[in-house]
Order: C-alpha cells, then structure tokens, then sequence
C-alpha cells in the first residue's frame, strides 16, 4: 500500500506537534485501513497521523530535494480510471 501513494518502508518524513511546534522527523512504517500513515519517531515511539500533516523529501522543479506534503506527491494509481482515456492524442 505505501508505494501506492509513492512512499518506502524506512523512509524519512517529517511532522509537526500542534500546529506551531518544530518539525520532528520519523520514519515510515505503514499505511492504516483508515488512511492514516504509521509511523516512528526518532525514539522509537509509534504514531499515526493523517497523510496532510506529514512532509517527505523529493526533488523540486530544479531537482534540489525539498520537505513536500504527503498528500501533494502521492501517486494514486486507482485515481486513474477515473479519467476516460482517448486514443489518438
């Protein structure tokens, strides 16, 4: 399910505490029935929090790796038969 919504297992991410607090980093465990995205702190301490609280690492318009929302780089593959596909473009 995490490569679904283009995430690895062990892979950096950061979150807040509250909505002024510092950015704390984890690491990614795995994603819930509920949509919530497991994941451990830097003491070991499991959390689940919702997908737009969270940031992780990729490359930017220049390729310069930048802190991203979750929710603005996921890869959903099941979102795609949505669109009707036409030949011919």
């Amino acid at each position: 399910m995490l490569e679904k919504i283009g995430l690895k297992a062990g892979e950096a991410v950061r979150f807040r505490r509250g909505e002024t607090g510092r950015w704390v980093q984890g690491r990614v465990a795995r994603v819930n029935p509920d949509g919530s995205i497991t994941l451990h702190d830097i003491d070991g301490a499991a959390r689940s929090l919702r997908p737009d609280r969270l940031e992780v690492r990729r490359p930017g318009s220049r390729g310069r790796l930048s802190w991203q929302n979750i929710e603005n780089v996921a890869i959903t593959w099941e979102q795609l038969s949505l669109w009707p596909i036409e030949s011919g473009l």
